[in-house]
């Protein structure tokens, strides 16, 4: 006989540390019955439960719903903190992935030193990433599904119903303690891949096999397993081919690396980065590309990810938009930040006493360098100074009225360093990432 939800907590909770304990709370059945059992458990109050809502302002009632959880935990005498995020939904990935990285950037901005962040995900969301996993042609690691534990943030991340609970067994309590909970329409969309099948798959497979989902939950733990012997792998080749400096990834030597780790170290890097991982064949196209011949510079794009291959390496970012032709700013010292999100600044911060105008490149324009004997050509400096192809259009010029007198912080004519060395600053470009 399965344990009651309640029991199952309080077990849970007796081999797990003393740490402090917050729920990221939904408002939907899942983190209601999670958030409501640990509620009745004078262990769990003992170490500050409390609860996260995150509102991601994407449909017409959110307000509404942040408000209803609001007095769930009233009602339960628990603290409830409400977070509005901004969904940004240009970087090409859609709304979902959007969302996720919208609502994962709040947890690990709001979860405390030491905190445990209790997530409410159960055997049957366990079966469902799995699956989609092994569609999308996932590794080991991505076979493994969600750790039941994880680093995030300053604290971490527990799933403590990952491996027993089922969705069954919430909704029945759901039902026997009459808790109202938010019915989000999206997770009823089967256009959607994770409700696809969720509502149409699974019960399919369930209906031939009923023993599918333990089936699927064992070969996670084996690919789990076999993940985690591979990690002690990659991580100790990871740490010689990233580059802290510049965050950019040896590309000959990852290619090197025997296929069960180049994978999860591409993945590892680019999460790092706050970048999502490419498909297989993405993948495949990036190992092409190592190979490209000097003068070539590729790029591997996929949603929210633009990847280049230049002088070796491997480097990864957020696509940014095209800067806008004849764009400039009057610029006193304050904080400028770029058409592609990179800064301008001083330091110390400052205000100067005059009005230099920010450029951007156009083609042709040329310098004197403080301390060279010759004018140089722009293109001949970005090439010299390793300054990445995608950075030069968006590299910030300074202007005295028609003169060029500096290539951001990189290439300071004599005027310039006249001019700062007066006040007592240095320039500094930030790059977008």
């Amino acid at each position: 006989m399965k344990p009651s939800l309640s029991g199952h907590l309080r077990t849970a909770l007796t081999d797990l540390p003393g740490a402090a304990l917050c729920v990221a709370y939904s408002g939907g059945p899942d983190s209601t019955a999670l958030l409501h059992a640990l509620a009745q458990l004078p262990a769990a109050r003992a170490r500050g439960l409390r609860a996260l809502h995150v509102d991601h302002g994407l449909h017409a009632e959110s307000a509404a719903w942040a408000e209803q959880c609001r007095r769930f935990c009233s009602d339960l005498g628990v603290d409830c903190d409400v977070v509005r995020v901004q969904v940004e939904t240009q970087r090409g990935e859609g709304v979902e992935a959007a969302a996720r990285h919208a609502r994962y950037a709040a947890f690990v901005a709001q979860v405390r030193d030491g905190e445990l962040l209790l997530m409410a995900h159960h055997r049957d969301d366990q079966a469902e990433t799995v699956l989609l996993k092994l569609l999308r042609g996932a590794g080991p690691e991505g076979m493994g599904g969600m750790r039941e534990r994880r680093t995030l943030g300053r604290g971490e991340l527990w799933r403590p119903l990952l491996g027993t609970v089922t969705r069954a067994q919430l909704r029945d309590y759901i039902a026997s303690h009459g808790l109202a909970c938010i019915d989000d329409p999206t997770n009823s969309d089967t256009r959607l891949a994770r409700n696809h099948l969720r509502h149409d798959i699974l019960p399919r497979l369930a209906a031939h096999w009923p023993q599918a989902v333990d089936s699927i939950l064992h070969s996670a733990a084996l690919s789990r397993a076999a993940a985690d012997t591979l990690r002690s792998e990659w991580l100790t080749a990871y740490a010689t081919l990233h580059d802290d400096a510049n965050g950019c990834l040896d590309a000959t030597g990852w290619l090197t690396l025997a296929p069960a780790l180049r994978e999860p170290l591409l993945a590892h890097w680019l999460h790092g980065r706050g970048l999502t991982a490419p498909t297989t064949a993405q993948r495949a196209q990036i190992e092409r590309q190592c190979g490209a011949r000097a003068g070539q510079l590729p790029c591997i794009r996929w949603p929210g990810v633009e990847l280049h291959v230049w002088k070796g390496r491997l480097w990864a970012r957020i696509p940014r938009p095209a800067v806008a032709a004849g764009w400039q700013a009057t610029w006193q010292g304050e904080l400028l930040v770029l058409p592609d999100g990179g800064k301008l600044s001083l330091e110390p911060p400052s205000r100067l006493p005059f009005a230099l105008s920010v450029r951007m490149r156009s083609g042709g324009e040329r310098i004197k360098p403080a301390g060279d004997r010759h004018t140089r050509e722009l293109r001949a400096l970005f090439q010299s100074g390793a300054v990445p192809p995608w950075q030069r259009d968006a590299c910030p010029l300074l202007y005295e009225g028609e003169k060029l007198i500096a290539v951001a912080d990189r290439w300071l004519g004599e005027r310039a360093e006249t001019l700062f060395g007066q006040v007592g600053v240095r320039l500094r470009w930030q790059p977008a990432g």
